[in-house]
């Protein structure tokens, strides 16, 4: 069975292992300390690194655990990442006998200028480009590039599980809460996410399904969610790229 485990690491990151058996793959290594305590313990062997983007909280323990075990490193053919030993982008697949498992390898600039994510065992690993009921910060693309990006994970199957790289929820839902506070299905997903946060547990993986329900960077088509930015803008708002646009600017001042 294959089992997808989020290993804490800083204050908010999570780092993603993928085990089946003895073998695993790890996702976004921001430190090699605690992915490789887990390995240790587990008794598992390290099969490949898998990278999003150039952000140091997501590469800054890749080099070591090469190092450590000798893993090809998969990364972003658009960004300049020392660490990475096999570069990968839009359309291509890769594949992990051991695991039993293959990513199909998604480009989604707007995070950064090269972001790249990865879908496959009906789980996407999207790093900072898509979070639970938010999005990254848009620090190299634009806002045209980010709202593409979120378009591809959109037409993934619903029950896609949604594997992004920190704890951000319930500030993401505090916002959300601005831009759509009549929406049930937010509501809803506060309370139980709170209780999650309460327990000590992750809030991910979320689910595509849930976030078209309650992210309002994916429901830029909505009218509640046009009518709030059109608000914020002072304008009336009507491609989705440009109500997308004046969210993340709002949110960038919230």
């Amino acid at each position: 069975m294959i089992e997808i485990v989020p290993i804490p690491a800083f204050e908010d990151n999570y780092i993603w292992l993928i085990r089946h058996g003895a073998s695993a793959i790890v996702v976004d290594p921001g430190d090699a300390v605690p992915a490789a305590d887990y390995l240790r313990h587990h008794r598992l062997s390290l099969v490949a690194i898998l990278l999003t983007h150039h952000h140091r909280d997501h590469t800054g323990g890749a080099a070591e655990l090469h190092r450590l075990f000798s893993a090809p490193v998969y990364g972003p053919r658009r960004e300049a990442i020392a660490s990475i030993t096999h570069p990968v982008g839009e359309s291509d697949v890769i594949d992990f006998p051991s695991l039993g498992i293959a990513f199909q390898v998604l480009d989604v600039p707007g995070h950064t200028a090269g972001h790249i994510a990865y879908y496959g065992i009906n789980t996407l690993f999207c790093g900072d480009a898509l979070f639970a009921c938010g999005c990254g910060r848009l620090f190299e693309g634009s806002a045209q590039q980010m709202h593409a990006s979120l378009a591809k994970f959109s037409a993934l199957p619903d029950d896609t599980k949604v594997c992004c790289a920190h704890e951000y929820t319930l500030e993401n839902i505090h916002f959300a809460k601005l831009v759509e506070p009549g929406n049930a299905a937010l509501l809803e997903r506060e309370h139980r996410d709170r209780a999650t946060r309460s327990q000590g547990r992750p809030t991910l993986p979320s689910s595509i399904g849930l976030e078209k329900l309650t992210n309002p960077f994916l429901r830029c088509g909505e009218p509640a969610v046009i009518a709030a930015a059109s608000r914020f803008a002072g304008h009336p708002l009507v491609p989705p790229v440009d109500v997308f646009a004046a969210i993340r600017q709002w949110r960038d001042q919230v």
